[in-house]
């Protein structure tokens, strides 16, 4: 019994301290904020008339550069589908992004370039509506785009889609 008692006092000694609000060390967040995140991983910004967008570049400094506009799919049968199952496939116009299920409608750019733009755009889909920052990069001579979303009901990381033949 005289054993137990200290063995007892320890234990209660060491729950009552794990139950301690306040952390040994303050805690600190290395991970930037969704803001930062964007301006990291952004070159410059390319204002529109920079890059021919407002003066013959194919497009006006309110629509989507023709580089990225057209059908492109996460995955190739993304783009061959006739059953109207191609989840991955989105279909990209001069003022809206198509997806399966949502269709999300340019707002402000932010900035632009041949073949990159960040802008808000205003989803609507299955009887909900959101807002998110989204960037598009056209690369490998076209062929390839990676799509960037920021925002509360972003997706957790970037999505890359092949241009559908």
């Amino acid at each position: 019994m005289t054993r137990t008692l200290p063995f007892l006092a320890l234990t209660a000694a060491l729950a009552l301290g794990a139950c301690s609000k306040e952390p040994a060390t303050p805690a600190t967040s290395a991970a930037p904020t969704e803001t930062e995140e964007v301006f990291q991983e952004s070159p410059a910004p390319v204002e529109a008339s920079e890059a021919g967008l407002d003066a013959g570049g194919g497009a006006s400094a309110s629509e989507i550069p023709e580089t990225i506009r057209g059908r492109w799919g996460l995955v190739p049968a993304d783009c061959t589908s006739t059953k109207g199952d191609a989840k991955g496939l989105l279909e990209v116009s001069a003022d809206q992004l198509k997806f399966y299920e949502s269709v999300a409608k340019l707002g402000e750019i932010k900035e632009a370039g041949e073949s990159r733009i960040r802008g808000t755009f205003d989803y609507t889909g299955e009887g909900q509506s959101w807002t998110n920052d989204v960037v598009l990069d056209v690369a490998e001579d076209g062929k390839m785009m990676i799509r960037r979303d920021y925002g509360k009901d972003a997706m957790p990381g970037p999505l890359t889609y092949t241009r559908c033949g």
